[in-house]
């Protein structure tokens, strides 16, 4: 069983690479919902959050996401500490959903792959990259925001650097068609997992 870990910045077009690695038989870990799933039902977690952080939790149970990002997001300290809590809750529930895989693989997708050190866990690491305009472009279409807003969501997340540096592999979306890149990430991954699997 081969296990790939996925990541990249907003835009790239990891969504689809996902699809298309799923429609080749492997399983796809989505660490955003796994991370808002353990939220609900990790009951060790959320203790720590609250005893850390403060009552982060509306009335319904869900998580104030505004109330934690205030805390964390405007100070390094407070978000080394919200990762110290989060990153082995999650690595514990990714080990997991792996052992109880019966398929092809696992494909982990996580913007963080390789700061929650999840990428440890991987045989190879992909980062999907696209030229910032084309990423600009697509940020806009799909969340109904405007270029300004766009732009400065692509200015917050990491360069193409850091993937090539901490990556087995960088994949960047030139791609003219979703159709070209999809047959694009098939050669890819075919690729690959002739080394991976034999």
């Amino acid at each position: 069983m081969t296990v790939i870990g996925l990541t990249g910045p907003t835009g790239s077009g990891k969504t689809t690479a996902l699809r298309v690695l799923e429609g080749m038989g492997f399983m796809v870990i989505d660490c955003d919902a796994l991370y808002y799933e353990l939220l609900k039902t990790d009951g060790e977690l959320r203790r720590r959050l609250v005893e850390t952080f403060g009552n982060v939790f509306l009335p319904d149970g869900q998580l104030d996401r505004r109330t934690l990002g205030t805390i964390v997001f405007e100070d390094s300290g407070q978000l080394r500490r919200l990762n110290a809590i989060i990153y082995p809750a999650m690595d514990q529930a990714v080990a997991a959903r792996i052992a109880a895989c019966r398929g092809r693989g696992v494909v982990i997708d996580a913007i963080n792959l390789i700061e929650s050190g999840l990428g440890r866990r991987c045989d190879v690491t992909v980062a999907i990259t696209a030229p910032p305009q084309v990423r600009l472009r697509r940020i806009m279409e799909r969340d109904g925001i405007n270029e300004s807003y766009a732009q400065k969501r692509i200015d917050a997340q990491k360069k193409d650097a850091y993937y090539r540096k901490h990556c087995s592999f960088l994949l960047e979306n030139r791609a003219g068609s979703r159709a070209e890149f999809e047959a694009l990430i098939r050669e890819f991954f075919a690729d690959i997992l002739l080394d991976t699997e034999e």
